[in-house]
């Protein structure tokens, strides 16, 4: 079965995660899809397979004979969908031989633009996934457990030699808890990768530095006919607050390195009001500048205003994995020369967002991001290549024999290990 077959499968499964949703994981369609890949791979021959209390799935493929001391290789990607544009009640279209010319998507009124997507000017011929303009499609993630599974299918169906293989599906990845629980120890690989990319060929290990911040304002309310030099408008502070940060450095204004204060949302009245913030940065210590900016405004509110209208709370949500993976050469080396094999360019621009890569590499298992094919996430407009597609997945089997070719490294390394031990 091809990859983006599995796609249109998964895609019929409602995955939605929720920020405000409580225990793991927020959205229960994820338990659906974590079981039916738990068939899929006992069908399939994995072993050890299982979904735990909280839907992270795990299954293995035992090393080849011969190839038992290749380091265990894990590949990961995530079950949920953000809870964008109407989640993920998917009605996924297929458009087979595109032509280049604009895609309407289902009924919606909306339409696939090639003028705004221009990566499609390059997909004349090919078969493009697309939405029906009332939901987002999922390929984020759904592409990357997709090939993940595929890839599983074809070194078992070619007997392609391999060491250890880690397979694990995560669950609200985007709402930030994805790797948090992941049991490493069961999952037992010593590197890996999420499949969670979207260019064929991107290797990916340098994310952005990411905190959360939410601005509460306590207003002062009384009769609008009395109020003068007595009120104080808890939403109208927040506005005021909104204001004094940055307005160039947004997601809608800032590209490659630069950092940004990214507005989520904003609620309340006169009396109460709060508005929520993700920060990013590239740079350590421009996330910490970022970081001090808030409570910097809450301050000067507070001198405005009076003691206690304003409070600002900040916590870290992710670090830089290239901290992490730069010390570990050969996870990098072996996806891109897996995609010069594929007759790809490695990629390897840095992130603007994270994945379970960046809380899992500062957990101790470096794991750089692999494109997926797909396109446009988050929105409407998200899409996915059934070719690029089936290259994501042969990148996957070309890193399985990249590892499997430095089995004599890994052996010599087990015997000096083994001696230093006996000594």
């Amino acid at each position: 079965m091809r990859a983006s077959e599995r796609l249109l499968k998964y895609a019929a499964v409602n995955t939605t995660s929720f920020r405000e949703g409580e225990g793991t994981p927020t959205g229960k369609g994820q338990f659906d899809l974590a079981y039916l890949l738990e068939k899929e791979m006992k069908e399939m021959g994995l072993e050890g397979v299982f979904v735990d209390e909280h839907a992270y799935v795990y299954g293995f493929l035992p090393a080849t004979p011969g190839y038992e001391a290749c380091r265990s290789i894990g590949f990961i990607s995530h079950l949920d969908t953000v809870n964008d544009c109407g989640g993920t009640d998917a009605h996924p279209q297929v458009v087979e031989c595109y032509d280049g010319s604009p895609i309407p998507l289902g009924t919606s009124g909306r339409v696939l633009d090639p003028e705004v997507f221009p990566h499609l000017k390059e997909c004349i011929g090919k078969t493009i996934l697309t939405t029906d303009g009332t939901s987002v499609l999922g390929a984020d993630d759904k592409a990357g457990i997709s090939e993940i599974m595929t890839m599983c299918e074809t070194l078992i169906r070619e007997k392609i030699p391999h060491g250890r293989i880690c397979i694990s599906f995560t669950p609200d990845e985007e709402i930030g808890h994805g790797a948090s629980l992941l049991d490493l120890e069961k999952f037992g690989a010593d590197l890996a990768y999420t499949v969670d990319g979207s260019v064929p060929g991107e290797v990916v290990y340098e994310t952005f530095y990411a905190a959360a911040a939410r601005l509460t304002v306590r207003g002062f309310s009384v009769h609008p006919g009395s109020a003068k030099g007595r009120m104080i408008n808890a939403m109208k502070v927040i506005m005021e607050a909104n204001a004094m940060l940055p307005q160039e450095e947004v997601p809608e204004k800032t590209e490659g390195r630069e950092g940004f204060y990214h507005l989520t949302g904003a609620r309340g009245n006169v009396t109460e009001a709060s508005a929520d913030y993700i920060l990013r940065d590239h740079d350590a210590v421009k996330i910490e500048e970022k970081k001090q900016k808030m409570q910097e405004i809450a301050r000067l509110l507070n001198e405005k205003y009076g003691e206690g209208t304003a409070t600002c709370h900040v916590h870290d949500q992710y670090r830089n994995m290239a901290e992490v993976i730069e010390k570990y050469p050969e996870v990098l080396e072996a996806a891109r020369k897996a995609s010069e094999t594929c007759g790809l360019t490695p990629v390897s621009e840095p992130v603007r967002g994270g994945t379970d890569g960046a809380q899992l590499s500062f957990r101790g298992l470096p794991c750089p991001n692999l494109g997926t094919g797909g396109y446009a996430y988050h929105g409407y407009y998200e899409h996915a290549v059934a070719e690029e597609m089936d290259l994501c997945t042969q990148v996957l089997v070309e890193v399985v024999r990249e590892f499997s070719r430095m089995k004599d490294k890994d052996e010599e390394k087990v015997q000096e290990e083994s001696s230093k031990k006996i000594a």
